[in-house]
C-alpha cells in the first residue's frame, strides 16, 4: 500500500526473421529521420595516465628504498 509500484518497461521487440526492408513503419522511421540513441555512453580511458602513474609510483618507492 506505501511502497512504490513498479514502471512497465518499454522495449522493442523485432521478431527473429525479421526484414526491416520489407516493413512499412520502419520505411516511415526511415524518411522521418528517427533513430534511437543511447541513455548511457562509456567514457573511453587513456592508458597513457595509468602508465604514468604506475612509472611515477615505482619510482617513488625506489627513491624510498636508496636505489636511486
Amino acid at each position: 500500500m506505501f511502497m512504490k509500484k513498479p514502471r512497465h518497461r518499454v522495449f522493442d521487440y523485432q521478431p527473429r526473421f525479421y526484414k526491416p526492408e520489407d516493413d512499412p513503419l520502419e520505411k516511415k522511421k526511415k524518411k522521418l529521420g528517427f533513430t534511437r540513441s543511447r541513455k548511457f555512453t562509456t567514457k573511453k580511458r587513456s592508458s597513457y595516465g595509468l602508465l604514468l602513474f604506475i612509472v611515477a609510483a615505482v619510482l617513488l618507492y625506489l627513491k624510498y628504498k636508496g636505489y636511486i
